[in-house]
Protein backbone atom coordinates (compact mmCIF):
# COMPACT_ATOMS: atom_id res chain seq x y z
CA UNK A 1 0.00 0.00 0.00
CA UNK A 2 1.37 3.39 -0.85
CA UNK A 3 0.68 6.99 -0.09
CA UNK A 4 3.24 9.68 -0.82
CA UNK A 5 3.35 13.11 -2.36
CA UNK A 6 -0.24 12.63 -3.49
CA UNK A 7 0.20 9.04 -4.61
CA UNK A 8 -2.42 6.42 -3.82
CA UNK A 9 -2.13 2.69 -3.22
CA UNK A 10 -2.17 2.11 -6.96
CA UNK A 11 0.30 4.86 -7.76
CA UNK A 12 -2.50 7.25 -8.75
CA UNK A 13 -2.60 10.95 -7.91
CA UNK A 14 -3.86 11.06 -4.37
CA UNK A 15 -6.40 9.44 -2.10
CA UNK A 16 -9.24 11.50 -3.58
CA UNK A 17 -8.73 9.65 -6.87
CA UNK A 18 -9.89 6.29 -5.49
CA UNK A 19 -12.98 5.29 -7.42
CA UNK A 20 -12.35 7.90 -10.12
CA UNK A 21 -9.47 6.28 -11.98
CA UNK A 22 -9.14 2.71 -13.22
CA UNK A 23 -7.37 0.65 -10.56
CA UNK A 24 -4.00 -0.86 -11.36
CA UNK A 25 -1.64 -2.09 -8.67
CA UNK A 26 1.93 -0.90 -9.08
CA UNK A 27 4.72 -3.46 -9.03
CA UNK A 28 7.35 -3.07 -6.33
CA UNK A 29 9.93 -0.62 -7.67
CA UNK A 30 12.67 -1.81 -5.34
CA UNK A 31 13.05 -5.56 -5.62
CA UNK A 32 16.49 -6.11 -4.09
CA UNK A 33 16.63 -9.21 -1.95
CA UNK A 34 18.20 -9.74 1.44
CA UNK A 35 19.80 -13.17 1.15
CA UNK A 36 22.02 -15.53 3.09
CA UNK A 37 24.83 -15.06 0.54
CA UNK A 38 24.23 -11.33 0.05
CA UNK A 39 24.18 -11.63 -3.73
CA UNK A 40 22.22 -8.38 -4.16
CA UNK A 41 24.56 -6.59 -1.78
CA UNK A 42 22.27 -7.06 1.20
CA UNK A 43 23.35 -10.01 3.36
CA UNK A 44 21.23 -11.39 6.17
CA UNK A 45 22.56 -9.82 9.36
CA UNK A 46 20.89 -9.60 12.78
CA UNK A 47 19.97 -6.06 13.73
CA UNK A 48 20.91 -4.48 10.41
CA UNK A 49 17.43 -4.05 8.94
CA UNK A 50 14.20 -2.43 10.09
CA UNK A 51 10.80 -3.61 8.88
CA UNK A 52 8.37 -0.72 8.40
CA UNK A 53 4.69 -1.65 8.36
CA UNK A 54 1.21 -0.33 8.81
CA UNK A 55 -1.01 -2.65 10.79
CA UNK A 56 -3.81 -1.46 8.52
CA UNK A 57 -2.22 -2.82 5.36
CA UNK A 58 -2.86 -6.45 4.35
CA UNK A 59 0.36 -6.61 2.31
CA UNK A 60 2.43 -5.40 5.27
CA UNK A 61 0.55 -7.69 7.65
CA UNK A 62 1.95 -10.69 5.80
CA UNK A 63 5.41 -9.64 6.95
CA UNK A 64 4.17 -9.09 10.52
CA UNK A 65 2.76 -12.63 10.71
CA UNK A 66 5.79 -14.24 9.07
CA UNK A 67 8.23 -12.41 11.34
CA UNK A 68 6.29 -13.55 14.43
CA UNK A 69 5.92 -17.17 13.34
CA UNK A 70 9.60 -17.48 12.45
CA UNK A 71 10.81 -15.68 15.56
CA UNK A 72 12.68 -12.94 13.74
CA UNK A 73 11.71 -10.17 16.18
CA UNK A 74 15.23 -9.84 17.59
CA UNK A 75 16.84 -10.08 14.15
CA UNK A 76 14.61 -7.53 12.35
CA UNK A 77 13.34 -4.55 14.33
CA UNK A 78 9.85 -3.18 13.74
CA UNK A 79 8.51 0.28 12.94
CA UNK A 80 4.74 0.80 12.91
CA UNK A 81 3.42 3.75 10.92
CA UNK A 82 0.31 5.77 11.70
CA UNK A 83 -2.66 4.16 9.89
CA UNK A 84 -3.77 7.57 8.62
CA UNK A 85 -1.09 8.88 6.28
CA UNK A 86 -0.99 12.24 4.59
CA UNK A 87 0.27 13.32 1.17
CA UNK A 88 3.86 13.15 2.41
CA UNK A 89 3.57 9.37 2.91
CA UNK A 90 3.38 6.97 5.82
CA UNK A 91 4.34 8.89 8.94
CA UNK A 92 5.72 7.98 12.35
CA UNK A 93 3.34 10.04 14.45
CA UNK A 94 2.75 7.10 16.81
CA UNK A 95 6.32 7.55 18.08
CA UNK A 96 7.59 10.24 20.48
CA UNK A 97 8.26 13.52 18.67
CA UNK A 98 6.79 11.99 15.51
CA UNK A 99 10.08 10.31 14.54
CA UNK A 100 10.98 6.68 14.20
CA UNK A 101 13.34 6.12 17.16
CA UNK A 102 15.78 3.99 15.16
CA UNK A 103 15.80 5.63 11.72
CA UNK A 104 15.26 9.15 13.04
CA UNK A 105 12.85 10.05 10.25
CA UNK A 106 9.35 11.51 10.27
CA UNK A 107 8.16 9.98 6.99
CA UNK A 108 8.93 6.71 5.27
CA UNK A 109 9.49 8.72 2.08
CA UNK A 110 12.78 9.92 3.58
CA UNK A 111 14.18 6.37 3.42
CA UNK A 112 12.93 6.05 -0.16
CA UNK A 113 14.56 9.36 -1.12
CA UNK A 114 17.88 8.25 0.35
CA UNK A 115 17.74 5.31 -2.03
CA UNK A 116 16.33 7.10 -5.08
CA UNK A 117 14.90 10.59 -5.17
CA UNK A 118 11.51 10.95 -6.85
CA UNK A 119 11.02 7.21 -7.31
CA UNK A 120 7.88 6.13 -9.23
CA UNK A 121 5.01 4.15 -7.77
CA UNK A 122 4.61 5.92 -4.46
CA UNK A 123 5.89 4.96 -1.02
CA UNK A 124 4.56 1.60 0.07
CA UNK A 125 4.63 -0.74 3.04
CA UNK A 126 5.98 -3.23 3.86
CA UNK A 127 9.40 -1.72 3.45
CA UNK A 128 12.73 -2.96 4.71
CA UNK A 129 15.26 -0.23 5.50
CA UNK A 130 19.01 -0.59 6.01
CA UNK A 131 19.59 0.97 9.44
CA UNK A 132 23.24 2.06 9.00
CA UNK A 133 22.58 3.99 5.78
CA UNK A 134 18.91 4.82 6.32
CA UNK A 135 18.21 3.68 2.75
CA UNK A 136 15.29 1.59 1.59
CA UNK A 137 16.34 -1.93 0.61
CA UNK A 138 13.11 -3.43 -0.70
CA UNK A 139 9.37 -2.85 -0.91
CA UNK A 140 8.72 -6.13 -2.73
CA UNK A 141 5.73 -7.35 -0.71
CA UNK A 142 5.53 -10.58 -2.73
CA UNK A 143 9.14 -11.55 -1.96
CA UNK A 144 9.87 -10.25 1.54
CA UNK A 145 8.00 -13.03 3.35
CA UNK A 146 9.31 -15.78 1.08
CA UNK A 147 12.84 -14.64 1.86
CA UNK A 148 12.06 -14.48 5.57
CA UNK A 149 11.10 -18.16 5.28
CA UNK A 150 13.97 -19.35 3.09
CA UNK A 151 16.94 -16.96 3.37
CA UNK A 152 16.78 -16.05 7.07
CA UNK A 153 16.79 -19.63 8.37
CA UNK A 154 20.02 -19.19 10.35
CA UNK A 155 18.20 -16.63 12.50
CA UNK A 156 14.87 -18.46 12.88
CA UNK A 157 13.80 -19.32 16.41
CA UNK A 158 14.08 -22.91 17.63
CA UNK A 159 10.86 -24.64 16.58
CA UNK A 160 10.07 -22.23 13.75
CA UNK A 161 7.67 -23.72 11.18
CA UNK A 162 8.59 -24.27 7.54
CA UNK A 163 6.25 -21.78 5.87
CA UNK A 164 7.40 -22.56 2.33
CA UNK A 165 8.30 -26.27 2.28
CA UNK A 166 10.21 -27.16 -0.85
CA UNK A 167 8.16 -30.26 -1.66
CA UNK A 168 4.93 -28.22 -1.71
CA UNK A 169 6.11 -25.02 -3.39
CA UNK A 170 4.50 -25.66 -6.77
CA UNK A 171 1.10 -26.20 -5.15
CA UNK A 172 1.57 -23.27 -2.76
CA UNK A 173 2.50 -21.00 -5.67
CA UNK A 174 -0.54 -22.11 -7.66
CA UNK A 175 -2.92 -21.50 -4.76
CA UNK A 176 -1.34 -18.14 -3.95
CA UNK A 177 -1.62 -16.98 -7.56
CA UNK A 178 -5.38 -17.48 -7.53
CA UNK A 179 -5.72 -15.92 -4.09
CA UNK A 180 -3.75 -12.87 -5.20
CA UNK A 181 -5.63 -12.30 -8.45
CA UNK A 182 -9.19 -12.76 -7.21
CA UNK A 183 -9.08 -12.15 -3.46
CA UNK A 184 -6.07 -10.09 -2.28
CA UNK A 185 -6.22 -7.80 -5.30
CA UNK A 186 -9.82 -8.54 -6.31
CA UNK A 187 -11.32 -6.68 -3.36
CA UNK A 188 -9.38 -3.58 -4.41
CA UNK A 189 -10.51 -3.87 -8.03
CA UNK A 190 -14.09 -4.02 -6.77
CA UNK A 191 -13.69 -1.21 -4.25
CA UNK A 192 -11.92 1.17 -6.62
CA UNK A 193 -13.96 0.32 -9.72
CA UNK A 194 -15.03 3.30 -11.82
CA UNK A 195 -18.01 1.65 -13.50
CA UNK A 196 -20.75 -0.87 -12.80
CA UNK A 197 -19.51 -3.60 -15.12
CA UNK A 198 -15.96 -3.31 -13.81
CA UNK A 199 -17.22 -3.55 -10.24
CA UNK A 200 -19.53 -6.51 -10.89
CA UNK A 201 -16.82 -8.48 -12.68
CA UNK A 202 -14.32 -7.94 -9.87
CA UNK A 203 -16.85 -8.70 -7.15
CA UNK A 204 -17.97 -11.88 -8.91
CA UNK A 205 -14.34 -12.99 -9.09
CA UNK A 206 -13.86 -12.41 -5.37
CA UNK A 207 -16.79 -14.60 -4.36
CA UNK A 208 -16.16 -17.24 -7.01
CA UNK A 209 -12.65 -17.73 -5.67
CA UNK A 210 -13.78 -17.68 -2.05
CA UNK A 211 -16.31 -20.43 -2.75
CA UNK A 212 -13.61 -22.51 -4.45
CA UNK A 213 -11.29 -22.04 -1.50
CA UNK A 214 -14.10 -22.99 0.87
CA UNK A 215 -14.58 -26.30 -0.94
CA UNK A 216 -10.89 -26.98 -0.48
CA UNK A 217 -11.06 -26.06 3.20
CA UNK A 218 -14.11 -28.21 3.89
CA UNK A 219 -11.86 -31.28 3.92
CA UNK A 220 -8.54 -29.92 5.17
CA UNK A 221 -7.55 -27.53 7.91
CA UNK A 222 -5.02 -25.52 5.88
CA UNK A 223 -4.73 -24.58 2.23
CA UNK A 224 -1.75 -26.77 1.33
CA UNK A 225 -0.63 -29.81 3.30
CA UNK A 226 -1.39 -30.25 6.97
CA UNK A 227 0.49 -27.25 8.35
CA UNK A 228 0.36 -23.47 8.07
CA UNK A 229 2.16 -22.18 4.99
CA UNK A 230 2.69 -18.88 3.21
CA UNK A 231 -0.58 -19.53 1.36
CA UNK A 232 -2.55 -19.34 4.61
CA UNK A 233 -0.81 -16.13 5.64
CA UNK A 234 -1.71 -14.44 2.35
CA UNK A 235 -5.35 -15.46 2.49
CA UNK A 236 -5.68 -14.61 6.19
CA UNK A 237 -4.65 -10.97 5.82
CA UNK A 238 -7.51 -10.34 3.39
CA UNK A 239 -10.11 -12.44 5.23
CA UNK A 240 -9.43 -10.80 8.59
CA UNK A 241 -10.34 -7.42 7.02
CA UNK A 242 -13.33 -8.68 5.07
CA UNK A 243 -16.29 -7.83 7.27
CA UNK A 244 -14.65 -4.75 8.80
CA UNK A 245 -13.84 -2.98 5.52
CA UNK A 246 -14.22 -4.97 2.30
CA UNK A 247 -17.86 -5.92 2.79
CA UNK A 248 -19.08 -2.34 3.19
CA UNK A 249 -16.34 0.05 2.14
CA UNK A 250 -15.36 -1.96 -0.98
CA UNK A 251 -18.92 -3.19 -1.67
CA UNK A 252 -17.96 -6.88 -1.60
CA UNK A 253 -21.29 -7.60 0.04
CA UNK A 254 -22.82 -10.77 -1.40
CA UNK A 255 -22.33 -12.17 2.07
CA UNK A 256 -20.29 -11.49 5.19
CA UNK A 257 -17.47 -13.78 6.15
CA UNK A 258 -19.23 -14.39 9.45
CA UNK A 259 -22.14 -15.84 7.44
CA UNK A 260 -19.98 -18.48 5.73
CA UNK A 261 -19.48 -21.45 8.06
CA UNK A 262 -16.30 -22.83 6.46
CA UNK A 263 -14.37 -19.62 5.85
CA UNK A 264 -15.48 -18.06 9.14
CA UNK A 265 -14.24 -21.11 11.07
CA UNK A 266 -10.99 -21.18 9.06
CA UNK A 267 -10.11 -17.53 9.65
CA UNK A 268 -11.00 -17.77 13.36
CA UNK A 269 -8.74 -20.82 13.64
CA UNK A 270 -5.85 -18.79 12.25
CA UNK A 271 -6.76 -15.68 14.26
CA UNK A 272 -6.60 -17.71 17.47
CA UNK A 273 -3.24 -19.22 16.47
CA UNK A 274 -0.26 -17.40 18.06
CA UNK A 275 1.39 -15.22 15.43
CA UNK A 276 -1.79 -14.29 13.59
CA UNK A 277 -4.42 -12.55 15.70
CA UNK A 278 -1.82 -10.97 17.96
CA UNK A 279 -0.62 -8.90 14.98
CA UNK A 280 -4.09 -7.62 13.98
CA UNK A 281 -5.27 -4.13 14.95
CA UNK A 282 -8.89 -3.61 13.90
CA UNK A 283 -8.79 0.03 15.00
CA UNK A 284 -5.89 0.76 12.62
CA UNK A 285 -7.58 -1.19 9.82
CA UNK A 286 -10.86 0.70 10.02
CA UNK A 287 -9.37 4.14 10.50
CA UNK A 288 -7.06 3.73 7.52
CA UNK A 289 -9.58 2.52 4.99
CA UNK A 290 -12.45 4.80 5.96
CA UNK A 291 -10.43 7.96 6.60
CA UNK A 292 -7.77 7.73 3.89
CA UNK A 293 -9.87 6.60 0.91
CA UNK A 294 -11.68 9.91 0.60
CA UNK A 295 -12.50 9.26 -3.05
CA UNK A 296 -14.98 6.56 -2.01
CA UNK A 297 -15.76 7.71 1.55
CA UNK A 298 -15.62 11.52 1.37
CA UNK A 299 -17.08 12.06 4.85
CA UNK A 300 -14.29 10.10 6.51
CA UNK A 301 -16.78 8.59 8.94
CA UNK A 302 -15.50 5.37 10.52
CA UNK A 303 -18.30 2.86 11.24
CA UNK A 304 -18.83 1.56 14.75
CA UNK A 305 -19.14 -2.11 13.77
CA UNK A 306 -18.80 -4.92 13.19
CA UNK A 307 -18.95 -6.67 16.56
CA UNK A 308 -15.53 -8.26 17.13
CA UNK A 309 -16.44 -10.67 19.92
CA UNK A 310 -17.01 -13.57 17.50
CA UNK A 311 -13.30 -13.79 16.67
CA UNK A 312 -12.64 -15.58 19.95
CA UNK A 313 -15.45 -18.15 19.72
CA UNK A 314 -14.74 -21.89 19.20
CA UNK A 315 -14.03 -22.90 15.59
CA UNK A 316 -13.71 -26.73 15.85
CA UNK A 317 -11.25 -26.82 12.93
CA UNK A 318 -8.87 -29.05 14.89
CA UNK A 319 -11.32 -31.90 14.16
CA UNK A 320 -9.92 -31.91 10.61
CA UNK A 321 -6.47 -32.80 11.95
CA UNK A 322 -3.41 -30.91 10.85
CA UNK A 323 -0.53 -29.56 12.89
CA UNK A 324 -0.31 -25.77 12.82
CA UNK A 325 3.48 -25.62 13.24
CA UNK A 326 4.38 -29.05 11.90
CA UNK A 327 7.18 -30.47 14.01
CA UNK A 328 7.79 -27.03 15.49
CA UNK A 329 6.23 -24.98 18.24
CA UNK A 330 4.14 -21.80 18.61
CA UNK A 331 5.95 -18.49 18.85
CA UNK A 332 6.48 -17.02 22.30
CA UNK A 333 4.79 -13.96 23.77
CA UNK A 334 4.58 -10.77 21.74
CA UNK A 335 7.71 -8.70 22.47
CA UNK A 336 7.29 -5.74 24.80
CA UNK A 337 6.30 -2.65 22.89
CA UNK A 338 4.81 -4.57 19.95
CA UNK A 339 1.48 -5.46 21.55
CA UNK A 340 -1.71 -4.42 19.79
CA UNK A 341 -3.49 -1.76 21.89
CA UNK A 342 -6.71 -2.83 23.59
CA UNK A 343 -8.77 -0.61 21.26
CA UNK A 344 -7.67 -2.70 18.29
CA UNK A 345 -8.57 -6.12 19.73
CA UNK A 346 -11.84 -8.02 20.28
Amino acid sequence: MSGVRGAGEDGSDGNTEYGRKAFKRSKAHFADRITADGRDGWPVEPGRYRLVVSRACPWASRALVSRRLLGLEDAVSLAVADPVQDDRSWRFTLDPDGRDPVLGIRFLSEAYDRRESGCPGGVSVPAVVDVPSGKLVTNDYQRITLDFATEWTALHRDGAPDLYPEALRDEIDEVMAGVYEDVNNGVYRAGFATGQEEYEAACAGVFRRLEALAKRLERQRYLVGDTITEADIRLFTTLVRFDAVYHGHFKCNRWKLAEHPVLWAYVRDLYQTPGFGDTVDFDHIKRHYYRVHTGINPTGIVPIGPDLSGWLTPHHRAELGGRPFGDGTPPGPVPAGEEVPTAGRP
